[in-house]
C-alpha cells in the first residue's frame, strides 16, 4: 500500500487518470501505469503518453471527483475501436 499512495511531500505531484480519475504521481503511472485502464491508455513506460492521458489538475483526495483535460482524439479514437464510449471526467459530457 506504501507504494501506492503517495507519501505528504509527493501530494502535489500527483496527477488523475482522464479515463478512470485514478491519482497517482506521475512516476507511478509512467512505471506502472493505471490499474484501471492500462489495457486500452498503454502508459506504462511512456512519459509522454502518462502526460496525454493524465492531468495534474482534479478535484478531491486520493480519488479524483473531478479531472480537467480531456483526452486527446486520436486516444479517443482507441477507445471507440476497442467499444469504450469516453466520458471526459470535466464535467461537460452528458449521460
Amino acid at each position: 500500500m506504501a507504494d501506492i499512495v503517495p507519501a505528504d511531500k509527493d501530494r502535489r505531484k500527483l496527477r488523475a487518470c482522464m479515463l478512470c480519475s485514478l491519482v497517482k504521481s506521475f512516476d507511478q503511472f509512467r512505471r506502472d501505469g493505471c490499474e484501471n485502464c492500462e489495457d486500452v491508455l498503454n502508459m506504462k513506460d511512456d512519459s509522454d503518453r502518462v502526460m496525454d492521458c493524465t492531468s495534474p489538475t482534479f478535484e478531491g483526495g486520493i480519488y479524483a471527483v473531478q479531472v480537467v483535460g480531456k483526452l486527446p482524439m486520436d486516444i479517443q479514437e482507441q477507445l471507440l475501436d476497442k467499444g469504450i464510449k469516453y466520458y471526459p471526467r470535466d464535467g461537460t459530457a452528458l449521460d
